[in-house]
């Protein structure tokens, strides 16, 4: 290891996690072994994330802050899906109701070994056994985070199982590209024609439908307020970028902080991205340089598979098998002040 990690705090049952920071030209990451967090994301030396400094507030009061979660990003419908015959039944740690993130024991949620590390890279490296939250197949999952170019975050994730089963990783970081209290005024494209509508539960209906003449319209770059009849932020959306993986990441949308003058361009393979507005922000416990976060404080752009594939067949495929290898790139580009 060329990169000394430290110290980040230990759990109730005695492991230590340990944090690594990563920089090279404008940009400085510090990455934590606790759920792959990105702990803090400095462009040209101020914050553009939200997180903690403490590890016990992640335990206790994250909204998955920085994390990778799975082994199912977003939601299963009633946490149950078949595969091959077996129908499978996952915790329902979404309002009782659904699957979210993998479970409350989540990869966002527990101890990453951390292998070694660079200057500005660090390799992460994570085992899930067969039956892990109900998942079948043993899966082996490492997180390569690297400084590219010197303004870009990149994220190369990788994942193999002995068993078929079900695979969806996605990085999770709140986005405040300027600082202040909330993020209603940041400008954002994204560029997708179309998304996936969702029920009362937060649950893909099925439909793909065209974000055109709707408040989905993200084509041109606009400010992210929607503002309902009861007065509050709307966005928990996937947004679809194309209907497959691509093979090397593609620019899917760009995050403008009008007061900063930052702009976040998004690259990625994968053929959706969700966007998360922060609408239900409430943390009780300070945030990084003491900061509060309150409703819309920061906001998330998460690459990933469409929510609920494994129970809609018109969404894709998120199945991984033995001798198959799922790859993710996705990278978060800075310029600007």
């Amino acid at each position: 290891m060329t990169a000394s990690p430290k110290p980040f705090g230990k759990l109730d049952d005695g492991r230590e996690i340990k944090e690594v920071v990563i920089a090279a030209g404008d940009l400085e990451a510090s990455i934590i072994s606790w759920g792959a967090v990105i702990r803090d994301l400095k462009f040209r030396g101020q914050s553009r994330v939200l997180g903690f400094d403490r590890l016990d507030h992640y335990v206790a009061h994250s909204p998955y802050f920085g994390s990778l979660v799975g082994r199912y990003a977003n939601r299963i419908a009633g946490g149950r899906f078949a595969l091959d015959g077996t129908t499978y039944q996952l915790e329902r740690n979404d309002k009782g109701v659904g699957h979210l993130h993998g479970g409350t024991g989540g990869f966002g949620k527990r101890p990453w070994n951390l292998v070694e590390a660079g200057p500005d890279w660090v390799l992460l490296q994570l085992q899930s056994p067969d039956g892990d939250n109900a998942y079948p197949g043993a899966l082996d999952v490492t997180c390569r985070y690297s400084i590219a170019n010197g303004s870009g975050l990149k994220l190369e994730i990788e994942a193999r199982s002995d068993r078929a089963t079900i695979c969806n990783l996605a990085t999770h970081s709140y986005f405040n590209l300027d600082g202040g209290e909330n993020t209603l005024d940041h400008e954002m494209q994204i560029h997708a024609a179309h998304y996936t509508p969702v029920d009362e539960r937060l649950i893909p209906t099925g439909e793909i439908r065209a974000v055109a003449g709707t408040d989905f319209d993200f084509r041109t770059s606009r400010p992210v307020r929607l503002m309902t009849p009861a007065g509050r932020q709307a966005y928990d959306h996937n947004f679809v970028i194309a209907r497959d993986r691509a093979a090397t990441p593609r620019e899917i949308a760009r995050l403008h902080g009008p007061q900063s003058g930052t702009v976040m361009t998004t690259y990625s393979t994968e053929p959706g991205v969700q966007f998360y507005d922060g609408a239900k922000l409430n943390i009780p416990v300070p945030g990084l340089g003491g900061r509060s976060y309150g409703a819309n404080a920061g906001l998330c752009l998460e690459p990933q598979l469409f929510p609920d594939t494994p129970n809609q067949p018109a969404f894709g495929s998120a199945v991984l098998r033995p001798g198959e290898t799922y790859r993710q790139i996705t990278e978060y580009r800075f310029a600007g002040a």
